[in-house]
């Protein structure tokens, strides 16, 4: 907040989750806010609440959840969202998860440098085990399926993320979410790739730099400024294929949440990819 500012031009407004629409953000909501998001004393699972209060947060899949946007119904690219797991005494797939967008006039207005610093310094405070920052796209409702062009010109640019529209990052069981401008390993991801050392040795294109945060986590950064690439100019982006091909066995497998009624050809994700186009851009720096 600090970095861009609170008001209509970029982050005033918050959601809670569910059925709440919303409010303007004031003192009063920030005093919830740093409140909500303080360590609890005590690690609280499901079965730990009173029976109405633990079948809510099972309803809604999510412990604690804070979403601060520009505004009701605004969509100025400025968003903030925090997800919390349900601390389930057996683990499950799901973790944490904690997204900001920034949009692209502000990468253009403030250059790469202020938002890799932006960026450090949010992952500077962070227990995460993996993370990044990247073009993305964001979507807000579904596309049509009449909306083929759209979808043809979304696989064209490599570089840019799409997995941002699909819905369920929250179900990553650990694993890597892709190959990114910048990316955040840590434990235990990074130890099974053998250490800052092993994994610098394994990664040659020019513009690849790995850099250590402390001895459990590094940021694996694919040059000065995030590319979206172009396949039909043969731009693929090779530095971004070689660590994708060494972070091959940790990559997240492919979940296709289908969005299409029984009857209708199967479509999935809010974009409506085919299954085919679904795996082609899944694979777009491994194939």
């Amino acid at each position: 907040m600090r970095a861009v500012g609170e008001g209509p031009g970029s982050i005033n407004h918050i959601y809670l989750g569910g059925n709440d629409e919303g409010a303007r953000l004031t003192d009063e909501w920030w005093g919830y806010i740093r409140n909500t998001l303080q360590p609890q004393r005590r690690w609280r699972f499901p079965d730990d609440y009173g029976e109405a209060e633990a079948r809510s947060i099972e309803k809604r899949g999510f412990q604690t959840r804070l979403l601060l946007t520009g505004g009701a119904n605004e969509t100025n690219g400025y968003l903030f969202e925090y997800r919390a797991r349900i601390p389930y005494r057996d683990p499950s797939p799901l973790v944490s998860l904690l997204s900001a967008t920034l949009p692209t006039e502000y990468l253009v207005a403030h250059g790469p440098a202020r938002v890799r610093e932006l960026v450090l310094a949010m992952a500077s405070r962070l227990r995460f085990a993996t993370g990044h920052a990247g073009l993305a796209l964001s979507v807000y409702s579904s596309l049509r399926n009449s909306e083929e062009p759209l979808r043809t010109e979304l696989i064209r640019y490599p570089g840019i993320d799409l997995r941002a529209a699909w819905f369920n990052s929250h179900c990553m069981d650990g694993r890597v979410d892709g190959v990114h401008w910048l990316n955040f390993l840590a434990q235990p991801v990074l130890g099974e790739l053998g250490g800052a050392t092993a994994l610098r040795s394994r990664l040659h294109a020019r513009e690849t730099v790995v850099q250590k945060l402390d001895e459990d986590r590094v940021v694996v950064s694919l040059g000065e400024w995030p590319e979206a690439g172009d396949l039909t100019e043969g731009q693929t982006l090779p530095a971004y294929r070689e660590f994708a091909r060494v972070l091959a066995p940790w990559l997240e497998p492919l979940h296709l949440p289908q969005v299409t009624s029984s009857g209708e050809p199967p479509r999935y994700t809010p974009l409506r990819f085919t299954e085919e186009q679904a795996r082609r851009w899944w694979r777009r720096f491994l194939d």
